[in-house]
């Protein structure tokens, strides 16, 4: 999915509202993939939902490809900065206040809609990826089984790894639930049961 053709960048004094129009064109794209499933996110119908020319797509990712790229990078660089800007809390938090604090952030970051169109992204275009996208997800899967090491205080590494396995595949689960299902879609029980269980596993695993 990788494409041939680079972006252009603006170098004067009209990069805050370049920026803005990036983030409008991200933000329209999302929610067209939301409310209209990937196959609706062609070219002309984003422009259209956007209110820009193709050049403005040009412009900002350099074609389709890099708009949606673009999109995933967004949806879980939020998850990246969630996990930044907990660190921290982490030294003020333990047991299950700390399995808690985690599991809640990520889900605000995996549960958002830039981060469910992202995952939809990804799934219809898993066939046409370009080596190079498979490297950044393969560096992104790495991070999210990292995850268990925010809860994973006294674990193993290998039981530390497997706590973020349980988060991100149980958190993409919910996203296909949102993805699939009309109208909203109440996963709080399914966290309080992850917390309770990620408690309970490393309380039972940790290493005196």
């Amino acid at each position: 999915m990788a494409s041939n053709i680079s972006p252009r960048r603006p170098v004067n004094g009209k990069q805050l509202r370049a920026d803005r129009t990036r983030a409008m064109v991200i933000d329209e794209t999302v929610r067209c993939v939301i409310e209209e499933g990937f196959n609706a996110s062609s070219a002309k119908h984003i422009t259209e939902r956007a209110g820009v020319t193709w050049g403005v797509i040009q412009y900002h990712f350099g074609d389709r490809d890099g708009l949606l790229m673009a999109v995933v990078d967004q949806g879980f660089g939020q998850l990246l900065e969630t996990l930044r800007g907990m660190e921290p809390e982490l030294t003020s938090t333990a047991g299950h206040a700390r399995a808690e604090l985690v599991v809640n952030a990520v889900a605000d970051a995996f549960l958002s809609p830039t981060s469910i169109a992202a995952l939809e992204i990804l799934i219809a275009t898993r066939s046409g990826r370009a080596d190079v996208d498979q490297q950044h997800l393969l560096e992104l899967f790495s991070t999210l089984t990292r995850l268990g090491r925010y809860v994973a205080d006294g674990l193993e590494p290998g039981r530390a790894d497997a706590v973020g396995n349980l988060i991100w595949t149980t958190l993409m689960g919910a996203m296909v639930a949102k993805m699939a299902v009309p109208g909203p879609v109440d996963v709080s029980r399914e966290l309080h049961a992850l917390t309770d269980v990620i408690a309970a596993y490393v309380d039972h695993h940790r290493v005196n």
